[in-house]
Order: structure tokens, then sequence, then C-alpha cells
């Protein structure tokens, strides 16, 4: 409780929080506002006979805001995607512009972004378009159409407002980032998230009322939610701590150096990036479907994309793993590490300076970032097989979890680091949020 009360002692970091709560609540209020000439009543029964497909998880990561077709319904889906895209440039060194602005520092990181924002403006219109032209042919059961009057100037409002609301939400998010806590991006999507977390709780309530689960299956479920919440952690915290010394040498009339430390790798690096990474690339299928949703091609592309198809977890479980891995090469360079060390006189004991430090450091990066990855992946499919086995809510494990879970331990070191360095106790007596020691070879 002291730590808590400490928060509030810190202006700054209090003005931090508040700012980030403010951003929270102006994003949900956006989520709720639909957008008119909606028949809400056909758009809720599409997306209750549609909770196995893509649509339905891309509903959950709008916090509804998909299902309801509000100003918010895009989300940050198209920022995502173009991060995506213009990182996998970058790696690739396509664009030799692309690779200078990387090598100018900040100014040329500046230029990057601002480039990402013009791809999302075309992104963000490129799927409004085609969500919209979906919207108009859906139809609830044979039922009213969702779009009670589909004219030119409804598709025009329409797309502007959904892409204005996505360039809104990709703001908010940066300013977060940059006068709040935690990263912007992944807090909206927490908030999404967590934002139909009752609604599901009180589902879940009905289902053990009405008899339709026991109430023994309801405590092994919440078990089993529990569980899964202490696994994710034990891994995002998990760490493989690289024994480093360094040699004694003389500075002036000094002698320094000698000591013993360690270099942390992270088991899983990438945190949630990976998932969402990859749940953002799946919805490009579903977004290229939606220009005729009534052909046979794109209703068999739909049926690819349910959650239950094995050709989905796949993909799903291909692309955490391939982000996993992309993630580590972007921001971890073995090279690098070797060469700060050589120059300070660190070495890995058993291991020659340069280039094989590098090797040995590349090496093992490899084999915990295999294990996390599969890890992650296997987590991530885990509540198809339990809506199917127990019929139970899409919140409760998996990718939801993940992504809460993950973001709420980021946003509590980085709450924790600003306690610390203003000379205040942590969330922990005596203590600071470590990783933990995981012990993979040598």
């Amino acid at each position: 409780m002291q730590q808590i009360t400490d928060i509030f002692k810190i202006q700054d970091l209090k003005k931090r929080i508040f700012f980030v709560l403010g951003a929270l609540a102006v994003y949900r209020l956006g989520a709720s506002i639909p957008i008119p000439g909606i028949n809400t009543a056909a758009l809720q029964a599409i997306f209750e006979a549609q909770k196995g497909s893509i649509l339905g998880f891309l509903d959950i990561f709008s916090g509804g805001a998909l299902g309801r077709f509000s100003l918010f319904s895009m989300g940050v889906m198209p920022y995502i995607n173009a991060s995506i895209i213009m990182s996998l440039v970058q790696g690739a060194h396509i664009f030799p512009v692309l690779d200078r602005l990387q090598k100018e520092g900040e100014s040329g990181r500046k230029k990057i972004t601002q480039f990402t924002r013009y791809f999302t403006l075309f992104l963000a219109a490129f799927q409004s378009l085609g969500l919209t032209i979906a919207l108009t042919k859906m139809q609830a059961g044979g039922g009213p159409s969702i779009v009670t009057n589909p004219t030119l100037g409804f598709y025009f409002v329409t797309v502007l407002t959904l892409v204005a609301g996505t360039m809104f939400v990709m703001w908010l998010g940066e300013q977060v980032t940059e006068r709040g806590i935690g990263n912007g991006i992944s807090l909206i999507i927490f908030a999404g998230i967590v934002g139909g977390l009752p609604s599901a709780v009180m589902g879940m309530i009905k289902l053990v009322q009405v008899d339709e689960i026991s109430l023994l299956s309801g405590l092994i479920i919440l078990a089993m939610v529990f569980l899964i919440v202490a696994f994710v952690i034990w891994v995002q915290t998990a760490q493989r701590k690289i024994p480093v010394q360094y040699a004694q040498r003389m500075v002036g009339r000094k002698m320094m150096g000698g000591a013993s430390t360690f270099l942390p790798l992270k088991v899983d690096q990438s945190g949630v990036i990976a998932v969402i990474f990859a749940v953002s690339l799946l919805s490009v299928p579903y977004t290229i479907g939606s220009f005729n949703p009534n052909a046979a091609w794109s209703q068999k592309l739909m049926s690819y994309m349910s959650h239950t198809s094995l050709l989905y977890q796949a993909a799903y479980v291909a692309l955490i793993i391939f982000f996993c891995y992309f993630y580590n090469s972007v921001s971890i360079n073995p090279k690098d590490l070797a060469e700060n060390m050589k120059k300070w006189g660190g070495f890995i004991p058993g291991i020659r300076p340069g280039e094989p430090t590098a090797s040995h450091i590349e090496w093992v990066m490899n084999r915990i970032t295999l294990g996390g990855a599969i890890f992650v992946s296997l987590i991530a499919v885990l509540p198809d097989y339990l809506r199917a086995k127990f019929n139970v809510p899409f919140y409760f494990g998996g990718t939801s979890l993940l992504i809460v879970v993950g973001v709420a331990l980021d946003t509590i070191a980085q709450t924790e680091a600003h306690l610390v360095m203003r000379n205040y106790e942590g969330f922990y007596k005596n203590s600071r949020i470590k990783g933990r020691w995981f012990n993979v070879g040598t």
C-alpha cells in the first residue's frame, strides 16, 4: 500500500498516470459512439454469429468498437500493419533511402516515423473501404440489412470517419508513450480487451446459473486462467544470464575493473509485440475478402480464418515464432555487444573476445528464443480448444491474457523505475522486478 501512495507523491509520475487514464477514457468514449446509418441490432446479430472467426477476434481487440461500428472501429490495426511492413522493408534493405535514414540517428528515425504515418493513412483508407463494403452486403440470417441507406454519401462519410478515427487513435497512442507510462499502442489494445472483460465474466456466471456449465467446470476453468497467468509471468520475466568477466586495467594511478557481472537475455524478448503483429497480419485476408463477401472465393477464404481451422492455427503459430526472431534481430545486435565488451576489457569465461563472443551470444539467443516463441504460441492457441470443449468466453486464456499480462508487467516495470530513480521503494521490498535465471546450456 505504501508503494501505491508513493506514486502520488511524485508530481511528474502522478501527471503521467493521470494522462494515461484520461487518454484511455477518451479512447473508450470514442469506441462507444456508433457511426450513423447502421442497424445496430442486425450488426450485433452478425457478430454474435461470427464469434469464432477473425471478425469476432478483431472485435475483442477493439474492445467491442468494431461490433458497434463506432468511430474507432479500425483501432490501431492499420498502424501496426504499416509498422510491420516498414520494419520488414528496413530489415531486407530494399530501399537505400531507408538505410541512409537509419544511420542519421534521431532525425532519420523521425522521418521514418513520418513515412509510417503516411502508410498508415493509406492502409486505413483501404481497410475502411473494405469494411464498409462488407457491411453493406451483409445480412443477419437473411433478415434486415446492416446499412439502412447505402448511398455514395454514406460510403464517403463512413470511410472518412473511420480513417480519421484510426489516425486519432495512432496519435493518442504516441502521446501516451511520450507523456505517459508504458507503450501507448499496447495500452490502447490492453484497454480494449479489459473493457470487454466484465461482460465476459457475467456471461460465464450466467452459463453456470443456467447449468450449461457445471460449477465444477467453472472452477476448473478459473483455475486454468490463474495457471496461464502464472506461466505467462514466469516466461515474461525469465532471463538467460551470460556471465561476463572484466579484466583489471590501469586508469591513471588507479586499478580499475576486475568485476564479474552478467549479460541478461530475456527468454521472450519481444513480449506481446510478436502476438500483436501476428494478429494484425492475419486480419489482412479478411480485409481482402471483405470487398466481395458473397463471392465463393471470399467465403472459402473466410472459412479458413476460423479459429478452429488448422490452417489458421498453423499460420498463427508460424507468424508468432517468426516475429519473435525478427524482433530479436532488430533489437539486439550480438556483434555490437561483443565489440562493446571487448572495448571495455570484458569477456565471457571460456569464450574468446570478438567474433567468437558474438557467435556465442547469437547461439544462446536462438535457443532461448525458440523456447519462448513455442510457449507463447501454445498459450495463444489455447482458447480455441477451451471454447470448443467448455464453451467459455474467448477472453479466458490465450492471446487476450498474453497481451493483458505482458502490457501490465511492462507498465509496472516502468512505474517502478520512476519510483526507484527518485529513491522510493519499489513494489517489492528491498528489490526491483527482476528476471529469473533461466539456464539453457553454456
